[in-house]
């Protein structure tokens, strides 16, 4: 029986263990040929090789690449490896990543910036090193991966969930630019025990936290039959959406008082009733303009 992903080429960052890993060996499991993208230390590419030689003893074709996702020039030199190999590229998930967490007030500007570096930078990297040969072929498959701390917040993690808000900003556009290419993306918000989570929970979730139980969510995001723009959480064997909405509002008009008039009607500014989910930021514009001039 043919798998779901046969013979598709998928690159993952920050595969050398934690998510990354899972996220490799369950592509595999569906028959995607997969690169195995971690830092260049010794540590981190002796992990990635590990990952990669797990994959060809189950059978499976895998290469390991030694690149930092910081760096553009090692991204690209991943993905024209990719492509001299097997000739195509079609899935890659934006993985890599790092914690600096401390509260705002006592976090270093450098902390901020780095974490940034490496969530927003990092995916822009790799997916322009893989979005013109998706462009040409017509096909392909990103998911970036957000976190509830940037949906949602988390106490001391300003800069991760800045950073995890920032990749579903990249995604909504890209999406809709990728669109008549057939490039499809989506992110993923894995709650999973990894090495970024010791010490955070206690050894009773962590038990059920495993990134084994994510990776399903990412198979349904890389298929042929993938959506595009969608949000999926995922964790402990549970699967939710989250979606960026618009409430209908109100029309308060060019009185002298609209700032007052506004604080004193929020409640029906945030009523949920009738919210949409926009199709893009045009539709802001469309709404207000409808209101402010009704047909």
């Amino acid at each position: 029986m043919k798998k779901r992903l046969q013979d598709k080429v998928a690159i993952v960052t920050g595969a050398g263990g934690g998510l990354g890993r899972a996220h490799a060996l369950e592509l595999a499991r569906h028959g995607a040929r997969v690169v195995v993208n971690d830092l260049a230390g010794r540590d981190d590419a002796a992990a990635a090789r590990a990952v990669a030689d797990e994959i060809r003893r189950h059978g499976g074709e895998a290469m390991a690449h030694a690149g930092d996702v910081t760096s553009a020039a090692d991204m690209q030199a991943m993905a024209d490896a990719a492509l001299a190999r097997w000739g195509r590229i079609d899935i890659l998930v934006n993985n890599a990543g790092i914690l600096r967490d401390k509260s705002f007030a006592k976090m270093s500007i450098d902390d901020f910036r780095l974490v940034l570096d490496v969530h927003v930078m990092g995916a822009v990297n790799a997916t322009k090193a893989v979005w013109a040969p998706m462009q040409a072929q017509r096909h392909g498959r990103i998911v970036m991966t957000t976190s509830s701390s940037g949906l949602y917040g988390n106490f001391g993690q300003s800069n991760y969930g800045a950073a995890k808000m920032a990749l579903v900003g990249l995604m909504q556009t890209l999406a809709l630019e990728g669109a008549k290419y057939g490039v499809h993306v989506n992110c993923l918000a894995p709650t999973a025990a990894t090495a970024m989570t010791e010490g955070v929970l206690p050894p009773e979730a962590l038990a059920r936290l495993t990134a084994e139980r994510v990776s399903p969510g990412l198979l349904a995001l890389v298929g042929d039959e993938a959506p595009t723009r969608m949000i999926l959480l995922a964790g402990a064997g549970s699967f939710e959406s989250a979606n960026i909405t618009m409430t209908q509002g109100v029309h308060l008009g060019d009185a002298a008082d609209v700032a007052e008039r506004l604080c004193a009607r929020l409640d029906e500014v945030t009523a949920r009733t009738g919210e949409t989910v926009p199709a893009s930021g045009w539709e802001q514009y469309r709404l207000e303009l409808a209101k402010a001039v009704p047909a």
